[in-house]
């Protein structure tokens, strides 16, 4: 068993639960391989009528993926540890999102980056009134990976384009709204449900135990974020919220000055090849070109040292500006990678 994260089997489900509180449950290799096995091995096994996802802790579901060991290699000239990571971890995200049975998360707290990777692929997904949603990577100089240009792409309007660009955070009422989850249930009821769930392998307690979502603020903004983010290219993006004196615009246009310039530029790029290809393995092969790519050619690296290494929160950007990047550095990242290809098979 790998450590943080319990796998068993509890009556009629398949139980996984993650259990590293003190590190926000963030997602190690170790985790993500344990994950897989166990969806290899429920898969076909008849007395695994369901899979229950939760974690340990009220702070977060997963607050994302463990990087520190990707910087450590990286920063040492290693590419391949953090290359592999990302292939073995977009496999797992694939099987999940493709799983044969019913997959029920609950996600209390942040669920972000790779979190969402494991929460947001199941098939009944459950927010409570904790629930912080998000896919931040364009801070630390990544795209939305784990799958997560999809659920961007599948978001009503252009709602994808705002989210992953701003890294904007998603409460259970913005959750569902925007396709990233289900069910709304209180915490409190939670127990009760894995119980039942557990008991009698019966999918169906979700939806009665679910109550009406709570009220949405992207759902009444969503008219005025279609407008702003409706540009092809980042530059177009940045022409309709530079003229636009609205508080969103203000407020998104700050957001995105934070974020790596690449990053953000590469995001609305693999958020529309999402939307015109609406699969899975589709999008994690747009997004391992750039993750491939992403300590060596991006801002991956000086995004980390910025966040968790020296924690200054000053990154310095290979680009000084949201409009520096030019289409033909967004096409490079993006390029097939031929030998390299992920490869989702197994």
């Amino acid at each position: 068993m790998a450590e943080g994260i319990n796998i068993r089997i509890e009556g009629r489900a398949g139980r996984i639960t993650l259990s590293r509180p003190e590190a926000l449950n963030a997602l190690s290799y170790e985790m993500c391989l344990a994950i897989e096995a166990a969806l290899d091995a429920w898969a076909g096994d008849d007395a695994v009528a369901l899979i229950v996802i939760d974690a340990v802790g009220d702070r977060a579901f997963c607050a994302g993926g463990d990087i520190a060991e990707m910087y450590a290699t990286g920063i040492a000239g290693d590419f391949d540890y953090g290359r592999r990571f990302w292939a073995d971890e977009y496999r797992m995200n694939a099987k999940m999102f493709r799983f044969p049975k019913p997959v029920v998360s609950l996600m209390q707290g942040f669920t972000m980056g790779g979190g969402v990777g494991v929460g947001c692929h199941a098939s009944h997904r459950v927010v409570c009134e904790s629930s912080q949603i998000a896919m931040p990577e364009c801070g630390i100089g990544l795209v939305p990976d784990v799958g997560g240009s999809l659920l961007l792409a599948r978001a009503p309007g252009r709602l994808g384009e705002y989210l992953g660009t701003t890294a904007a955070r998603m409460g259970a009422g913005d959750a569902i709204h925007a396709g990233f989850a289900d069910y709304y249930i209180p915490r409190d009821a939670w127990p009760a449900l894995i119980a039942e769930l557990c008991d009698t392998g019966d999918w169906e307690a979700v939806d009665r135990a679910a109550l009406p979502a709570p009220d949405s603020a992207l759902a009444a903004a969503q008219a005025e974020i279609d407008r702003l983010f409706a540009g092809d290219t980042i530059r177009d993006v940045l022409n309709l919220l530079r003229v636009s004196e609205t508080e969103i615009a203000t407020s998104a246009l700050s957001e995105m000055e934070r974020n790596s310039p690449l990053a953000v530029a590469c995001t609305i790029d693999l958020v529309h090849r999402a939307r015109l290809r609406d699969t899975i393995e589709h999008a994690l092969t747009q997004e391992y070109r750039f993750t491939w790519r992403a300590m060596e050619s991006g801002d991956f690296l000086e995004g980390i040292r910025a966040a968790i290494i020296d924690k200054d929160k000053s990154p310095r950007w290979k680009h000084a500006a949201l409009d520096a990047v030019a289409a033909v550095e967004v096409s490079g990242m993006l390029m097939p990678l031929g030998a390299d290809e992920l490869k989702l098979g197994g």
